[in-house]
């Protein structure tokens, strides 16, 4: 959450920060600012409340220098304003600085050291800043204040902060806790942000800084230090992600792109983790781990956690060993009783989320071993972690995952294959995942392809409503609450997911003339339950679509899926759904990749 960048040793300073900022605006887009300086004395702070574009349209062509600061806002102290826009300025106008993150203590502070100081924001970040003026005021050099307000800050926040100093305007001041911030490696300059994605028309080199380390960062150096002001020497890792990968391209919304790029992923995983025998391509060191386990615990938040559901189904199914699927954020402070071996697998698009690195921290304290499954090399998760799977599913920027969430439960089934085979387990090793996940990607395509059917859906079923239903069972129901989450998330239709046999158990009463239904029917076992269910809901009024698989459809049923093995189902039923919430959304004129409230990487806990 929140987007930082900055840049030093480069004329184009501006320019660099307000495209930077644009990349990061999947990150939090309440609010905008940047604080640029030319090094001759004169400094220049605008921002602005709302997209970066409404801050791009204020920066006149005065604003310029080889020195800035930049931050997209996704509020959590203070409502969105263009005061409780960062850059956030100390009382003598001297420092200025951006926050991603969460001061806990910041009340403490405030009373102890401020009372004499009026603040002219709601925000945790104003008193970093002011402390550090303060600091400075008594005597101290920048970086000195820098290190003493961090020494104040307790270890239950997180933050990045960049700082920069108006009087020595050519270095920036970087310290991180829990959330990511990388420094960029340019050709005469160097840049900081909180993603690789926003600099990518810069460098393609990137230095990960680790917790409690701080940095100055100067157009010619890059000095870490860590807590005790030891300097650390640390090559920087490349990146190969072609900046026109994150373009919407003739697309209108990134979603709409990111839908139709799954077909692609599956092919990607096959031919990064199949060799062309057929054998799975994981590290022995992850598969001996794995088969010393007498239980998987998957630990995951939001569409990841719905990932894992189809996980558990998948490890436990074809590989007789049981799972359990944790929310992170519940997980965290209320763990479950573990047995004697346990194994975590974490699920995270972005590896930063900060409720799973919360449970993390405390898995590695603990001493057992850990997998992530990430969409981003190189993320805190994946560092943090015993091994790493990457889903090499490009860069996401839509707010709403679709092709992560479909990327994680391909490579959940191909962990699985290779578990069975390490374990020489007959229903595990059978399973031809290469095969299936071919069908699967020609089934994608199919579907995405029947656009055209899905908005007209849409328009009837879900133009008006206030709210809406999935129905399912078994693999159906864990898919049934991914839908329910995009719909909800992108349209603001009141949409929960249902295991269909609960629905006469309470929240059948919700159900009235016109309320849309949507029942998904891929298992052969409990296809006649769920439209059994669903009759239930037509007797009270409902509008009911049916979203079945070929060879269990009937007369009537409105969305055909491609047969597919009933376990990994989710993969295409998913795809109509996606469809049914872009285009929902779009009819009621709301920002597809943008939806209120929300931002993509979430590092707050």
């Amino acid at each position: 959450m929140c987007g930082i960048v900055g840049v030093t040793g480069n004329q184009n300073a501006t320019d660099i920060l307000l495209d930077g900022l644009q990349q990061l605006e999947y990150r939090g887009y309440d609010s905008a600012g940047i604080y640029v300086n030319d090094q001759h004395g004169d400094g220049f702070l605008v921002k602005e409340k709302g997209r970066i574009a409404d801050l791009r349209a204020l920066v006149g062509p005065e604003v310029k220098g080889s020195t800035g600061i930049g931050h997209t806002r996704w509020a959590t102290h203070g409502v969105p304003s263009v005061t409780n826009a960062h850059p956030h300025v100390s009382a003598d106008g001297r420092f200025f600085l951006v926050h991603n993150g969460v001061i806990g203590n910041f009340s403490g502070l405030r009373e102890k050291y401020l009372a004499d100081v009026e603040l002219k924001s709601d925000t945790d970040t104003e008193i970093i800043v002011q402390l550090v003026g303060k600091f400075a005021a008594e005597g101290l050099d920048t970086f000195a204040a820098f290190r003493k307000v961090l020494s104040l800050v307790d270890e239950s926040s997180s933050y990045a902060f960049l700082l920069m100093d108006k009087e020595d305007p050519s270095k920036l001041f970087v310290a991180k806790n829990k959330s990511p911030l990388l420094i960029g490696v340019g050709d005469g300059f160097n840049v900081v942000c909180s993603d690789a994605l926003a600099m990518l028309n810069q460098t393609h080199d990137f230095i990960e800084l680790t917790d409690g380390e701080v940095v100055i960062v100067e157009p010619q150096s890059i000095k870490i230090l860590d807590q005790d002001d030891n300097e650390i020497k640390r090559e920087p890792f490349h990146v190969d992600t072609d900046p026109e990968a994150v373009q919407k391209g003739a697309y209108a919304h990134y979603m709409l792109k990111e839908i139709d790029e799954q077909p692609g992923v599956m092919r990607k995983l096959v031919q990064e983790y199949f060799n062309e025998d057929g054998t799975v391509k994981i590290d022995q060191a992850l598969l001996d781990d794995l088969s010393q386990a007498d239980r998987l615990y998957i630990v995951a938040a939001g569409t990841s956690y719905h990932a894992g559901l189809v996980g558990k189904e998948l490890f436990e199914k074809l590989a007789n060993i049981p799972t359990e699927v944790h929310v992170a954020s519940e997980f965290a402070y209320n763990p479950p009783l573990l047995s004697e071996k346990p194994f975590f697998i974490f699920l995270t698009q972005s590896g930063e989320t900060a409720d799973s690195r919360q449970v993390l921290t405390q898995v590695n304290k603990w001493g057992y071993p850990s997998l992530t499954i990430t969409n981003v090399p190189n993320s805190t998760l994946s560092r943090e972690a015993t091994h790493t799977l990457l889903l090499h599913a490009g860069p996401e920027i839509a707010v709403a995952s679709t092709k992560a969430y479909t990327a994680q439960i391909a490579l959940e089934a191909i962990l699985v294959k290779a578990y069975g085979e390490a374990k020489n387990i007959e229903r595990a090793k059978e399973f031809d995942v290469a095969k299936e996940l071919t069908k699967v990607a020609n089934g994608m395509q199919e579907l995405v392809d029947e656009k055209g059917k899905i908005e007209q859906i849409a328009k009837d079923l879900l133009a008006t409503t206030r709210n809406a239903f999935y129905i399912g069972r078994g693999v159906d129901y864990a898919l049934a609450q991914e839908a329910a989450l995009k719909l909800k998330e992108v349209s603001y239709i009141q949409t929960e997911g249902f295991a269909s046999g609960e629905l006469k158990h309470g929240t059948i009463a919700l159900i009235e003339d016109g309320t849309p239904v949507v029942a998904i029917i891929t298992d052969p076992k409990m296809a006649a339950h769920t439209r059994s269910n669903a009759q239930e809901v037509i007797a009270r009024g409902a509008n009911v679509l049916f979203i079945a698989s070929r060879d269990l459809a009937v007369a009537g049923d409105q969305i055909i899926l491609p047969d597919i093995d009933p376990l990994l189902s989710p993969l295409v039923s998913v795809v109509p759904t996606q469809l049914l919430a872009y285009y929902a959304s779009m009819q009621r004129g709301y920002d597809v990749d943008k939806p209120r409230n929300l931002a993509k990487s979430v590092t707050v806990e």
